[in-house]
């Protein structure tokens, strides 16, 4: 099967190859999927995507005419690619649902960890040989609140983390897991209930119609003044504008991102040459108390291998006219 491969960086490349194995026909793309490098999937069986990748119904249409029956998300996350439109058209869309949810969910707790112990300021502190404490003091998770926001595979294994650091846990989701109930202790809630409690917040929920600016100017206002609240869900899960004005007015006590709602015009390219204008991110990054990583909580070696193999598997399954076990 020819595969155009869009988005395709540097790093996942080899990992691609060597699951693929010769199999299936590769064409790797640096380009992101948009109205004016569709055309590049011309001849392709399939494509596969990422998530900076436009994958919007009119896109759809064009690789469908270009002869295109396949979509491939290479990530868990799909609210970039319009279903009903694929489904209305017969693509067949797969993504990669759980291709390590531990790297995600440790991720998580670094930026926790970073933020409560003021790594970055010590960190900027000791190359200047500043060595004064006065500023550094943090806290212990040990005995906090943690409200998980969307408890599915990657919040699960984030409650099992926390559980250990000996933190009383609460949940938001739509699906109440027993098991986590009964071994952590973990309490589902409702969204204010968990805001008012949570000494720390961590989104894990997936960006739909219903979650877009879930947390927002009113959710941030319901928080415990100086709330530690981390993002490694989706971008557009939290208000960023009003996520500014908590940090100002001292609501917010930190932020760690890990996902950004513009990220598609940052994230995962060279900018060293350009100058910034995205005058928000650039308010969020002069700001000690907010902890910023690009989208990299699910770069390890692992989760990217689990991803290459993921979407081999699903190339297979369709070579062969099954459905991929990922299927949406």
């Amino acid at each position: 099967m020819k595969v155009t491969v869009y988005s395709a960086l540097a790093f996942e490349r080899s990992l691609l190859q060597h699951a693929n194995a010769g199999r299936h026909q590769l064409q790797l793309q640096d380009n992101h999927l948009d109205a004016t490098t569709v055309a590049q999937a011309e001849g392709s069986l399939a494509v596969s995507v990422f998530a900076a990748d436009d994958v919007s119904a009119p896109i759809l249409e064009q690789l469908w005419a270009l002869g295109v029956r396949y979509v491939l998300v290479r990530a868990a996350g799909t609210d970039n690619v319009d279903l009903a439109a694929a489904h209305r058209l017969g693509l067949r869309v797969a993504n990669v649902p759980d291709y390590s949810p531990h790297a995600i969910a440790e991720h998580a707790v670094m930026l926790m960890l970073a933020l409560c112990r003021h790594l970055r300021q010590a960190d900027q502190q000791l190359r200047a040989n500043y060595f004064r404490l006065d500023q550094l003091i943090g806290f212990d998770l040990h005995g906090k609140t943690v409200g998980i926001v969307g408890v599915g595979r990657i919040g699960a294994v984030l409650a099992r983390i926390l559980h250990g650091f000996g933190c009383r846990l609460l949940g938001v989701d739509i699906a109440p897991n027993e098991e986590l109930r009964q071994r952590y202790d973990l309490a589902y809630v409702t969204l204010p209930e968990l805001c008012a409690q949570a000494d720390i917040i961590s989104i894990h929920t997936p960006l739909t119609a219903e979650t877009h600016h879930l947390i927002g100017e009113q959710t941030l206002a319901s928080m415990k003044r100086g709330v530690l609240l981390v993002n490694t869900g989706r971008g557009g899960v939290l208000d960023t504008a009003a996520a500014l004005r908590a940090l100002d007015s001292g609501q917010l006590g930190y932020l760690g991102l890990d996902v950004y709602e513009a990220e598609k015009t940052l994230f995962f390219g060279d900018h060293t040459s350009e100058k910034l204008h995205d005058h928000v991110f650039a308010s969020l990054l002069s700001y000690p108390n907010v902890l910023i990583t690009g989208h990299q909580g699910y770069l390890t070696r692992e989760a990217l291998t689990h991803i290459a193999e993921a979407v081999v598997a699903s190339l297979d399954a369709w070579a062969e006219n099954k459905p991929s076990a990922h299927e949406l």
